[in-house]
């Protein structure tokens, strides 16, 4: 009986060590316009707390029974004045089953200023109402249990998405698919804390199994194997949320800003015929094909030059390099032909690593960034030197100063494959990292659970007890990226991105 009591008061530790936290402003009522501000035809305001179900029969009648989940044609009266502000729609969500997990409604009204301004004001007479803050209908989602972390993160990014494949992955993930494949990870490593609680207890009192150990290293290394596969995804997810950052370089006057002006489709950036004419980086986003692509105009590389200002562009432009996901590197269409063999063929690889040389760039030290070459100025070869050209697998041609249909229509089609194959395709079954912080949590994971297998290692005999801290340990890495344990200052940086009214 001692033995049971002492599993029993083991269980009952790990099951409030592992409850999500308590809402500690569950005792308030908090508004806010949800829609967009400014005029429109239909603007939704929404109300979640205790005292919703009053707001709502303050508004509209005391002796009015709303129906949960529908819709009806109302008047919505001001509390004080008991003048008629609007006439519209009342949802009623009675908790749990509601976004927040709270009682909540929706007044769907006309959206003209003067409305939304009358309807917030008549709110805020009701006592017991205040206005919510930035994100807080979420906050209070994720304290109620109805999102964790990834899932509030996901529909922050959902709410920012600018592209369909961020629409796709940031829809994914708030939709719970990153959630439960690390919530599985989180249960199998209790799973093991517990087993190995109950060897630590009862081991010399019970007839507990010897190789209890040896089972729950190769459950570990199984997990560490899984969670190395989910990191070696080559930022995909990342680069998808935050957007491709792709530098433009090249020598002086290849054509950069005019790649960039053509890819932008306007002046982004000045071009003459001066060779360092750019000097500060600059920077322009663009969709292509539902991917996000911030490219970076730099300034032309070259070894030699006298000019204080350039050299500071220079260094500018090698910084933006260092911290690029991809490279397309800008060459003469000219220069290229000079390359080309007796049997029309070049070797894309020899001529990036001599034009790399001529830039005054290490090669070697770029050998994890995606570099692309792209031939610009084909309008100043002949017919017989394009054809040679287009024939060289893997090249991207075309011409900034007199952009072509075809020649243009090519080079996006190349182009997108290639963020493709960078960005990868979002999907349920194989959910990406989206965010750094699930990287650096996920990586100490692993690192913990590493110096505990280490620590059972054949012919050393630790301290259990100590290295059961290093499971534990491990188990909160996970905790903090999906919300389990406390994280206040996550969800401060979290939180403040969000809108007011959601």
């Amino acid at each position: 009986m001692k033995s049971v009591y002492k599993l029993s008061r083991r269980f009952i530790h790990l099951q409030r060590y592992y409850s999500s936290l308590a809402n500690s402003n569950a005792d308030t009522t908090i508004y806010s316009l949800s829609s967009g501000h400014g005029k429109c035809g239909v603007s939704v305001i929404r109300v979640s707390g205790p005292r919703t179900k009053h707001a709502l029969q303050t508004l509209i009648s005391p002796k009015y029974e709303p129906k949960a989940r529908h819709a009806y044609l109302k008047s919505f009266y001001h509390p004080q004045t008991k003048e008629v502000i609007d006439k519209g729609l009342v949802l009623w969500f009675p908790g749990p089953y509601s976004f927040t997990g709270e009682d909540s409604c929706e007044f769907q009204v006309h959206g003209s200023l003067a409305v939304i301004a009358a309807m917030l004001d008549a709110l805020g007479r009701i006592p017991g109402l205040r206005p919510a803050g930035a994100g807080e209908f979420t906050k209070r989602a994720f304290y109620g249990g109805k999102l964790d972390l990834t899932e509030v993160e996901g529909l922050a990014d959902l709410i920012h998405s600018e592209t369909e494949a961020q629409r796709k992955q940031a829809m994914l993930q708030s939709s719970g698919t990153l959630s439960r494949l690390y919530d599985n990870w989180r249960k199998h490593l209790i799973s093991c804390a517990a087993h190995l609680e109950a060897y630590i207890d009862f081991a010399e009192e019970e007839n507990i199994e010897d190789d209890v150990v040896q089972k729950l290293n190769k459950e570990l290394r199984l997990l560490i194997s899984e969670i190395r596969d989910h990191l070696n995804d080559q930022r995909q997810g990342e680069m998808l949320r935050n957007g491709v950052r792709t530098a433009i370089i090249g020598a002086p006057n290849v054509g950069k800003s005019s790649f960039l002006n053509m890819i932008c489709q306007r002046e982004v950036a000045i071009v003459t015929p001066m060779a360092g004419t750019t000097r500060d980086i600059i920077e322009s986003m663009h969709n292509f094909g539902g991917y996000p692509v911030i490219f970076s105009d730099t300034a032309g590389l070259r070894k030699q030059t006298q000019d204080a200002v350039e050299l500071k562009g220079i260094s500018k432009a090698r910084e933006c390099i260092q911290n690029a996901d991809l490279i397309l590197l800008i060459a003469d269409a000219r220069d290229l032909m000079k390359h080309l063999k007796v049997d029309n063929q070049i070797m894309l690889f020899d001529y990036e690593k001599a034009y790399l040389q001529q830039l005054d760039l290490d090669a070697d030290a770029l050998a994890d960034k995606r570099v692309k070459l792209v031939a610009n100025k084909i309008d100043l070869l002949t017919t017989l030197e394009r054809k040679k050209l287009s024939q060289i697998e893997n090249l991207l041609c075309l011409s900034c100063k007199e952009p072509a249909t075809d020649d243009v229509q090519q080079f996006l089609q190349g182009f997108e494959g290639l963020l493709q194959e960078l960005c990868g395709q979002p999907s349920a079954e194989n959910p990406r990292i989206t965010h750094a912080r699930y990287r650096q949590q996920l990586e100490r994971c692993i690192e913990y659970l590493n110096i505990f297998l280490n620590e059972y290692a054949p012919d050393i005999f630790p301290d259990t007890a100590i290295s059961a801290q290093k499971l534990r340990n491990a188990l909160k890495c996970i905790e903090r990226i999906t919300g389990h344990v406390s994280c206040d200052d996550i969800l401060d940086v979290i939180f403040k991105d969000f809108c007011i009214g959601k």
